[in-house]
């Protein structure tokens, strides 16, 4: 039996590694990696020297610079030019090199700050995006639209999937530079340990969020790059082809501190510091495209949160530095 190539770009990341889980599984593929020491993805002659040398029939592009508020604030020329040259290196390589399919993978940002919820994939590039994470946002677009410039000029076969905010096994839980699930679970987690009587949260707890468990993106993936190619495009347009992933369920960033500080066992006060950005009011994904593709999510927030926090206390050795 020959098996399938298939390429996964930023295999150490959180949704990259939960997609790998998946592949492995089949036993028509042969997965292949490489390190960032091993292949530099900004670097378009490294990119390029292994799409020559390595036979690959699939990539999944999972690689990106990422964080939260406070790092897309503070770092917005490393999110904008690292994600825009990774994802133009690759995607342009394996156009290169006769790669008929791909998957890219972008967020949920790219829509506008004020789109109306939930937010369809048509509301892309219909209004001024959120300006904290605006370099990241404008890169993932980017991303959406090299994927259809390929497709409508040379006739490949680049999906794109726009996960709501995830979080899960791997999850970069640096108090700095993480999304607000894993900054909170640490923080949750290290007042409770020493006995702190309350946990500040950024903003007014108001916004409202809706969250992902990391297997369910890694599944949906799969299952978006594995439809018939007759199928997706009957269920995408030529220049609005990217599907939303998510559960179409939100809440407040309250209520999910909340659900937190109980799966976490902390039973202090929990204190909203309103001095601080709450960034876009709402975001909930419109999933109804997805569903209508056959997928469902599986783990609500509770269950997720807490499978989530036994890997971090598995692992705490190595992720608190």
């Amino acid at each position: 039996m020959t098996k399938k190539r298939i390429y996964v770009a930023g295999h150490h990341g959180m949704v990259g590694s939960a997609i790998c889980r998946i592949l492995e599984k089949q036993k028509n593929v042969e997965l292949v990696v490489r390190t960032h020491a091993e292949l530099d993805l900004t670097s378009q002659e490294e990119v390029k020297a292994f799409f020559t040398t390595e036979r690959i029939d699939q990539v999944y592009l999972a690689a990106a610079k990422v964080g939260g508020i406070y790092a897309n604030n503070t770092y917005p020329a490393e999110f904008i030019y690292q994600n825009l040259m990774i994802e133009c290196n690759i995607i342009h390589c394996a156009h290169q090199s006769g790669i008929h399919k791909l998957l890219f993978l972008g967020s949920s940002c790219i829509y506008p700050k004020q789109a109306e919820q939930p937010m369809k994939e048509t509301a892309l590039l219909t209004g001024m995006l959120e300006s904290t994470n605006e370099p990241y946002a404008i890169a993932k677009i980017a991303g959406i639209k090299l994927c259809e410039s390929y497709n409508r000029q040379y006739g490949h076969d680049y999906r794109s999937v726009m996960p709501t905010n995830l979080y899960g096994v791997n999850d970069n839980f640096h108090p700095d530079n993480s999304h607000v699930i894993p900054a909170l679970m640490r923080r949750f987690h290290e007042a409770m340990v020493n006995n702190q009587p309350e946990v500040v949260v950024w903003g007014t707890g108001t916004p409202m969020r809706e969250f992902l468990y990391v297997d369910d993106m890694a599944e949906a993936s799969v299952h978006v790059m594995e439809l018939d190619e007759k199928i997706y495009q009957e269920n995408t347009q030529p220049m609005i082809s990217h599907i939303n992933v998510g559960t179409g369920e939100d809440c407040t960033i309250r209520e999910m501190a909340e659900t937190m500080a109980a799966v976490v066992g902390y039973t202090g006060q929990i204190i909203f510091d309103s001095s601080k950005p709450d960034g876009t009011p709402r975001k909930l994904m419109d999933v109804n495209r997805l569903r209508n593709l056959g997928w469902q999510y599986r783990y609500n927030l509770h269950d997720g949160l807490k499978l989530t926090y036994d890997w971090y206390l598995s692992n705490l050795n190595t992720i608190r530095g």
